[in-house]
């Protein structure tokens, strides 16, 4: 753990973002050669959702790890921003290349498809938290407010795995894993902290 948490500390940050963007690249390759199938528009708004909500978990799983001794704190606002960003392509892909902007049609599926719902509140919810991930919000904010605020990344997280199962008309393994790592995650964080035992003389 020492060792891991020694390369973590000489690892630079943009190597997250960089790694983090390979997907994407795949994925516009795909795209342009014929990878993504009879339906590359669906595959590829599919794809960018559940990239979207793995990198999510991977920075909802930050502070259980630290519990285990694997201190990864500094990665997660990048594991939050990429997170965004790729749920940010796949709102995008959806209204642009899906629906084609037909605004009344958009407006039509979010208000009659509860998957769509729940999708469109758990952007809404990551649209602040975005916006302030960076030391200027933190300091203007104060460290309290700014903390508060980012809680709204747990409930941001849990509707977009339900609506990451409610896509499938059968539940796949994959979609239930992902809420079930979620929940795990999430209640991780209601048990109390265990305190350092003191050394006795």
């Amino acid at each position: 753990m020492d060792r891991l948490n020694a390369l973590a500390r000489k690892l630079p940050t943009w190597v997250v973002y960089l790694s983090g963007a390979v997907p994407f690249g795949l994925l516009v390759y795909s795209a342009f050669f014929g990878g993504l199938g009879a339906d590359p528009v669906k595959t590829l708004e599919l794809e960018l959702g559940e990239w979207g909500l793995r990198f999510l978990i991977a920075s909802l799983a930050i502070t259980p790890l630290m519990r285990v001794g694997l201190r990864l704190l500094k990665f997660r606002r990048a594991l939050g921003l990429l997170g965004f960003g790729y749920i940010l392509m796949h709102f995008t892909t959806w209204i642009v290349l899906d629906l084609g902007l037909r605004w009344g049609q958009i407006g039509a599926e979010l208000v009659k498809r509860p998957f769509i719902i729940v999708g469109f509140a758990a952007f809404v919810l990551l649209v602040p938290l975005a916006m302030t991930s960076w030391n200027g919000a933190i300091r203007r904010m104060g460290a309290a407010g700014w903390k508060k605020l980012h809680k709204l990344a747990y409930p941001a997280i849990f509707l977009g795995a339900v609506h990451f199962v409610m896509i499938g008309k059968v539940y796949s393994v994959d979609s239930i894993l992902y809420l079930a790592l979620t929940l795990a995650l999430l209640g991780l964080r209601l048990l109390p902290a265990r305190r350092p035992q003191r050394r006795t003389a």
